[in-house]
């Protein structure tokens, strides 16, 4: 057996459940690879390079927080069905190990964020921050990853997968140049993000944001804050003058609210960290980018 590439790799932490390479992918019955990504935005990332080639689905279902998922039965069912399986990896899908365990067989994993440096967190207690695709620069080795695994997996469909691929990172270069664009209306001093938990500093490092707080100082959003914790932020709030908190749509917003009360700051809560939605406003990847950043530049304008 072959030795398998950098792009497809397995995960340290299972890498005595699967085996991954050179197995004989088995294809649906109108020849295409049975794909399942963790996340409804790795879904449509992965569909961009692969176009009509393959059966798409994700794990999650729209509007899921992977940092609160809890698992289902037919899970397992989906995983055991499909050929690839495609996750962002640093420990972002922590639910994920006992279902593959209970799936068996074998799948090729690709794992989005290989070769990328994440960055860790001051005191460690959280590990890295996987969010990695909130800077679509980021998202472009994403998807250098996810056509090598693809051709790897089908040989055959190599040519198309590097087109669709080229053409697809060309749209998030573009992406990229409208979102700067987009913040050079928001003056220096105002481009403040008080999020609440740390999933922007990916986001904010790229284009200029400065992070004054999270109200939950985790990387996950299904952490909690304390008191003492809650009156820190208020106080940088007072302190920095920023304008606004801003939510994920799936996060919880009455602390944002009695924050809010406290300061007279505004609550954005339907900004899309984690999850598409079914139709608009996020139906895409770049959908969700574009109405993230025109909320937050409508908030700090």
């Amino acid at each position: 057996m072959k030795k398998i590439f950098n792009s497809i790799i397995i995960l340290a932490t299972l890498s005595t459940l699967f085996l991954t390479g050179c197995k004989s992918v088995q294809k649906s019955n109108d020849g295409a690879l049975r794909v399942l990504a963790s996340t409804t935005f790795l879904a449509d990332i992965t569909q961009n390079i692969a176009g009509d080639h393959i059966q798409m689905s994700s794990l999650l279902p729209f509007g899921a927080d992977p940092h609160a998922y809890q698992a289902a039965p037919s899970d397992v069912a989906r995983i055991a069905e499909s050929d690839l399986l495609i996750l962002n990896g640093l420990e972002y899908e922590h639910f994920i190990e006992p279902l593959l365990e209970n799936a068996g067989g074998e799948r090729v994993i690709i794992e989005a964020s290989a070769g990328l440096s994440p960055k860790e967190d001051a005191g460690s207690a959280h590990g890295v921050d996987p969010h990695m695709w909130l800077d679509p620069n980021l998202v472009i080795a994403y998807v250098a990853n996810i056509r090598d695994g693809l051709i790897e997996a089908d040989p055959d469909g190599a040519e198309i997968y590097k087109a669709n691929a080229d053409a697809y990172m060309a749209e998030l270069k573009d992406l990229d140049a409208w979102i700067v664009e987009q913040v050079s209306s928001i003056p220096v001093k105002r481009r403040l993000l008080l999020t609440n938990h740390e999933a922007m500093g990916y986001f904010a490092e790229r284009y200029g944001f400065q992070i004054v707080d999270t109200i939950i100082p985790s990387l996950s959003s299904e952490a909690g804050t304390s008191a003492q914790g809650l009156a820190a932020v208020i106080d940088e709030i007072k302190a920095s003058g920023a304008p606004a908190i801003f939510l994920g749509e799936v996060e919880n917003a009455d602390l944002a609210n009695q924050i809010a009360e406290e300061t007279g700051v505004k609550v954005v809560s339907d900004l899309y960290l984690e999850s598409l939605t079914h139709g608009a406003p996020a139906a895409t990847y770049i959908d969700m980018m574009k109405h993230n950043v025109t909320r937050i530049v409508d908030a700090l304008r």
